[in-house]
This record gives C-alpha cells, structure tokens and sequence, in this order.
C-alpha cells in the first residue's frame, strides 16, 4: 500500500510514469524502506496504464458492491421498545465512566503529582 501511496503521490506531483526509483526516492525521504518485490509487481501491473482510468475503472466495481443496510428491518419493531433501550443504554454509561475513573487511580500516581 505504501508503494502504491508513493506513486499515486509522485502522478499527483506530475510524474505520469514513475519509475521503481522514483518510488524508493519517495518512500526513503520519509524512512521506509521499499519491498523490491512488491514494488517491481506495482512497475509492472502499472505499466503503460493510466491511474486515472484504473481509479475510475475500481470505483465502478465498488459501487456494484453491497454494503449493509439489513439493519433497517430489525429496527421496524416499534418506537416503544427503542426508547426503553436507549434509557437503559444511557444509565449504563455513567457506571463504565466511573470504573474508568477507579482504575487510573490504581496506577500509583497522579496527573499531577
């Protein structure tokens, strides 16, 4: 992913065709060290291709992908049994900020001290 970041970094900055240095240029100016394998793989799958039309060509296939809303049909039961729910819910959160509270002070020491 990161070979991936450096070169989308190095098209946003003008370079259309980044080359495997370019990349390890980028990547060492901010202390990592690039994977030859993965990074020859990202040359090689990227070749002669323009990031643009493969950026365009994914978010198509991502948007034919389901994600979720089956939530909706178990919140159809009524409003009556929500609202009981989220009073319960609220008296439960102040007892969980008090137990947080308890255990910083079992650490020995203050903010403070």
């Amino acid at each position: 992913m990161k070979h991936l970041a450096a070169y989308l970094l190095l098209g946003l900055g003008g370079n259309t065709s980044p080359s495997a240095e370019d990349i390890k240029g980028v990547l060492e100016a901010v202390g990592i060290e690039a994977d030859e394998t993965r990074l020859d793989k990202l040359i090689e799958e990227l070749k002669g291709k323009d990031i643009n039309e493969l950026i365009a060509e994914g978010s198509s296939k991502l948007a034919s992908v389901p994600s979720g809303g089956s939530g909706g049909a178990a919140a159809s039961g009524g409003a009556a049994p929500a609202a009981g729910g989220a009073a319960a819910a609220e008296e439960e959160a102040p007892a969980k900020e008090e137990e947080k509270e308890e255990s910083d002070e079992d650490m020995g020491f203050g903010l403070f001290d």
